[in-house]
């Protein structure tokens, strides 16, 4: 394992935020500015009658290469050449890093404009930035720490080696019995399949033909010599074995595989034609791109199933919302531990804007921001955070000024204040009610 030392914070700290407020080459004007200006609460809520005391942070990493090369099979099911990715398969990718830099830049200035820059400089276990052991994770929490953190030398903590999956991390099954996994399959036959698996694949119909139609399939490899020539709607077959992530077999996974390289390269290299010349609408991106959400729905979000898998996670996050000491955590991992753990969570159903990926984008954060009332009450504000299309196309410097998106999440069976807030008691309830549901399967 490695981490961060606590020491170093002491030494760096005051230079980071100097180098805030020096931004403009002006630093009694900055700091002017920003000891004067009104608080800059991500989410839309009045947050000038609360203090923020921590944020604690779940992210998905940033633009990686697909987790295959042309080689494979996705190579088969195109005529076309895919983008030649300047990584290995899986890698964050230089426009990830580079895009992570900025979300930190960002994170930076809105923490120090909301009061807890003072916090962070005095003590040295304030901060905790843990990933999941893969390239990509380590990665992405280590560019996030160089654009919060400029000038601070932040190690990032992880406890396996390098692409090896930590087990916090992994959304795997550590229970089954035949109860358990035939109340688990008709959950998710009744949710994405209109009670049946064959009912999945129907449900993409559309989807489907317009990816084999972006793929050219008909003049694939795939079609010619294999005669697979478009994605089957019938063939879905949902798999659960104890020490594994759910998983299926069948054309949504192959699928999916291609409309996750289809997207990723939209986003890498937005001078290049992604689409193979088809000049996609960001409607007909939005189908493509809903394959492989809709894949990750089918594995990880049926409550039954993710109260399984996301039970270490969980746990996870409910320990550093009570860490003493604790003012920011930032836990690096996959869209797979977002979208398990919003839906253990029982989140309210949403579609995010501004994104062909309408649930848990590349680099997406789940963001638990802890504030403190006038009414001595601490609060949680519980939001997604992530860069829209076109600040990923783009590569667009965040800010205040030009933040990032935000939606607020709320929760079935939580009462929100008129703020739209949480009660901290009521939110740690509902993560200890959600963890001990586990031992009830």
């Amino acid at each position: 394992m490695t981490r961060m030392n606590p020491a170093l914070w002491a030494i760096s700290f005051a230079g980071l935020w100097a180098l805030s407020a020096c931004s403009d080459g002006d630093s009694s004007s900055s700091a002017s500015n920003s000891s004067s200006a009104e608080k800059q609460c991500i989410a839309n809520f009045d947050c000038g009658d609360y203090t923020l005391e921590g944020v604690v942070v779940l992210s998905r990493h940033n633009i990686r290469a697909p987790l295959s090369d042309s080689k494979s099979t996705i190579g088969q099911l195109t005529p076309h050449e895919w983008y030649a990715w300047p990584v290995k398969p899986k890698s964050l990718s230089p426009h990830g890093e580079l895009l992570e830099e900025k979300m930190g830049a960002y994170f930076r200035e809105w923490i120090s404009q909301n009061g807890l820059k003072a916090a962070l400089e005095s003590q040295g276990d304030a901060v905790r930035i843990y990933a999941n052991s893969m390239q990509r994770t380590i990665a992405t929490a280590t560019h996030f720490a160089a654009g919060m953190f400029p000038k601070a030398n932040v190690e990032i903590e992880h406890h396996c080696e390098v692409d090896v999956m930590d087990s916090i991390f992994t959304p795997q099954f550590t229970f089954l019995n035949d109860d358990y996994k035939k109340r688990a399959l008709k959950q998710v036959e009744d949710m994405f399949g209109d009670g049946s698996l064959a009912g999945i694949g129907r449900k993409l119909t559309e989807n489907y033909a317009l990816l084999g139609s972006v793929l050219d399939m008909e003049e694939s490899v795939s079609c010619k010599e294999k005669q697979f020539c478009e994605f089957d709607t019938d063939d879905t077959e949902f798999i659960m074995e104890v020490g594994r992530e759910p998983s299926v077999k069948g054309s949504l996974t192959t699928a999916t595989g291609a409309a996750d390289a289809l997207v990723l390269q939209y986003y890498e290299n937005a001078e290049e034609n992604a689409d193979f010349g088809h000049n996609l609408t960001v409607a007909e991106w939005e189908k493509v791109s809903a394959v492989k959400d809709f894949y990750g729905n089918v594995l990880f979000t049926a409550p039954l199933v993710a109260v399984n898998v996301a039970r270490p996670l969980l746990k996870e996050i409910l320990s550093e919302l009570n860490a003493k000491g604790r003012l920011f955590s930032f836990l690096c991992g996959h869209d797979s531990n977002v979208g398990s753990v919003l839906a253990a969570l029982g989140v309210s159903d949403y579609t995010l804007p501004k994104t062909i990926e309408s649930k848990t984008p590349i680099g997406v954060k789940l963001v638990i921001e802890k504030w403190r009332g006038k009414d001595g009450i601490e609060y949680a504000n519980m939001i997604l955070v992530y860069q829209t299309t076109e600040q990923l196309r783009n590569m667009t410097t965040l800010s205040l000024e030009t933040p990032p998106e935000s939606y607020k999440l709320t929760f079935d069976g939580l009462s929100a204040n008129k703020d739209g807030l949480y009660k901290m008691t009521d939110v740690e309830s509902l993560f200890e009610k959600v963890i001990a549901k586990y031992d009830e399967l």
